[in-house]
Formats: C-alpha cells, structure tokens, sequence
C-alpha cells in the first residue's frame, strides 16, 4: 500500500469508491475484497476511496482496525487506499486512534447535516486531524455543510489532503459553491466526487482535474480511459466513454448510487459483494436483471480491445 502522496496523485488515476464486500452473515470478506481490488487495480486504478459506496457511515468500530488491516493487505505496493471516518464526532475520534498507529497517508471525513455546523465540522475535523496525525480529505456533498471561510481555513491550517466535492446540481455548470471554492483554495485540492456523468462539466468549466467513480469498479481501463482523453482534450473521446456509463448510473440515480452498485459489483461477475449492511436496503429484487444487463455490459466493454 502506498505511504504518502503529493498533490499530483490526484492526477495519476480515477479515485475509485468501491463497495465492501462482506459474507452472507455481513462479516467483511477478506477474500472478494482483494478481487474487487486486483480487478480495479487491473485497469490502471491506483486510487481507492473508501466511503460511501463502502457504506463507512455504518460500520462498527469493533471491525474498524481488522477491515483497515485487510485493505492495507490487500492493496497493491503502489496503490493508494483512503478510508473514511466519521461521521459523528465520538466515532471519528475512536477511528482517530486506530488510524495513529497505522501507514494511512489520509482518510476522508464523512458528512453529517443532521447533527452539524460548518464551524462544528471545522473544530471537528481540526481535532481528527490532529489526533490521528495525519491530514483529511473534506467532503463536501450539502450546501449547508461548510462554508467558503470554514474551508479556506482548513486549508490555510494545512489539515486538508484534498477536497471531494459532491453537490448534486440539475445543471453542473451552474454551481456557484465549487466556483467559490476553486476560486478560493487551490483547485489542484478539488476532486469532482459525483462519477463520470458531471465530471467533464466540472473538468472544463471549474479546472477540477481529478474525479471520483463508483462504476469505476466495473470498467476500470474505461474510465482511467475517460481520465486520459480529459487530459489530452479530446471531447469527443470523454463523451463517448461518458455515455457508456450511462446505463448504470441511470439505475444508480433512480434507486440508490450505493446498494445499486454493491449489487451491480456481483452481477458483473467480479466479487460477491453480500448484503448491504444496514442503515441500507438492497435493491428490489425485480432490478436484478436490469443492473445485471447493465453491469454486464460495462464488464464486457471493459475487456474489449481499445
């Protein structure tokens, strides 16, 4: 697993938010994790998010330093894997601990507007970093989470790895809370933390030139492809990939990003994935041939020669 990191990681692959995958009785499986892991990894992948789509927000301290441990095995020398913390004060502080004692370069703070203040979460995230010795990755996915000043402020601490931006707007281009903030810190912070659907329109119209995905974890090479014609300027290449992905994140959006693609995960054939872990449901069994004719179908142009 990788130890550090500098800015310019961001840049090198797709940050891929994979799920965990666990057993028929919800224990974490050791080994379809380090499939789904060799299978993005794969691709060119060399980044791992593990949060939402891991379903972090609900998983017990009691497992928390065996699951870090099994990542951090699983992983291969050069690949990056960030796990998540939070999102409640007290637990973040007890994942703070178990994080001190171990090689993670970062972890990502998950969001709470239920329960939280943008100078709250600033006062948290201050004290997380501070006790697990190392800086975090900033989640911002509400409008009502942090403000301008709040981030600029952790940035200026220098407690802030990177910043994974996820407010979902009818219009991406349209967003004056990302304009605020590349404007504001350094957009070389700023990830498109939404998939390949808004990423090209944060890309060229905001200068955020890293993104997150979840169907990553089924077309890795395509999307690490998708990141390279970003790079090289060739729109008419991103679009084309772009609405390959398409199909799933339609099913995604409609019925869930997280059980859609833990599900999808196992229909492509790639990990079995087990239940979802509740506060989460699976989906409807009556989606299970629509995600598998999409998930499939991601999988297959996956391996299709370029």
């Amino acid at each position: 697993m990788k130890t550090s990191f500098v800015l310019s990681d961001l840049q090198q692959s797709v940050i891929a938010v994979p799920p965990l995958c666990r057993d028929a009785q919800r224990t974490v499986c050791a080994r379809e994790n380090a499939k789904l892991i060799r299978h993005i990894e794969s691709g060119g992948v060399s980044t791992l998010l593990y949060g939402g789509n891991a379903n972090f927000y609900n998983i017990s301290l009691s497992e928390y330093a065996a699951v870090l441990d099994l990542l951090e095995a699983s992983a291969a020398a050069g690949t990056w894997i960030v796990p998540s913390v939070g999102p409640y004060f007290g637990t973040m502080l007890d994942q703070a601990a178990v994080l001190a004692v171990r090689k993670f370069p970062t972890a990502m703070v998950l969001p709470t507007v239920a329960v939280s203040s943008p100078e709250g979460v600033r006062a948290a995230v201050m004290t997380f970093v501070e006790k697990a010795g190392i800086p975090a990755v900033l989640y911002v996915k509400d409008e009502k989470y942090v403000t301008l000043d709040v981030v600029k402020s952790l940035v200026n601490a220098g407690v802030i790895a990177w910043i994974k931006y996820a407010v979902v707007r009818a219009d991406p281009s349209v967003d004056p809370l990302l304009r605020s903030i590349v404007d504001g810190v350094d957009p070389r912070l700023v990830v498109s933390g939404i998939g390949e659907q808004p990423a090209p329109t944060h890309w060229r119209e905001f200068g955020v030139h890293a993104f997150t995905s979840g169907c990553v974890c089924v077309a890795p090479r395509r999307s690490q492809e998708m990141l390279r014609a970003l790079q090289a300027g060739d729109d008419a290449k991103v679009s084309a990939i772009r609405a390959r992905f398409n199909s799933l994140e339609s099913l995604r959006n409609a019925h869930g990003p997280i059980p859609i693609l833990h599900r999808a995960v196992a229909l492509a054939g790639i990990a079995q994935t087990g239940p979802s872990l509740p506060l989460i449901a699976d989906p409807a069994e009556a989606l299970g041939e629509e995600i598998q004719r999409a998930a499939g179908g991601l999988m297959a142009w996956n391996g299709e020669m370029c």
